[in-house]
């Protein structure tokens, strides 16, 4: 059965850095645009936060995260990655990661949800 496997996440402290990772079981990720989309507390809509294109060679990142976030992938681990960096408590919530339909289009297939909770 198809899965998207996430790990990383946990209570921060503001300032710090914080890597997320996805890895897909059951299915290959290769040729497949991704992303990363959060939920934050109290809210209905999952913002995306980052994408990246089957290639590896385009990435699309928020603007509200100003630079402190980065995508990548590495297909022969059939993984996805989001490294975050100066985190601040805006940044709590629950991150996603999402094989897409194409580049900034979030798709059907999400992985499990990992918190990130930043605070002092």
């Amino acid at each position: 059965q198809p899965q998207l496997v996430q790990s990383g996440g946990g209570l921060v402290q503001p300032g710090d850095s914080l890597l997320l990772s996805c890895t897909a079981s059951g299915f290959s990720l290769k040729n497949w645009a991704l992303g990363w989309f959060r939920q934050a507390p109290g809210k209905e809509e999952r913002e995306g936060v980052a994408c990246i294109n089957d290639h590896g060679s385009a990435t699309h990142l928020a603007n509200s995260m100003n630079g402190r976030v980065a995508i990548s992938r590495d297909d022969a681990k059939n993984t996805v990655y989001l490294r975050m960096k100066n985190l601040k408590p805006e940044d709590t919530a629950m991150y996603f990661c999402n094989v897409e339909r194409r580049l900034g289009v979030r798709g059907n297939y999400w992985g499990q949800g990992t918190q990130v909770t930043v605070s002092s």
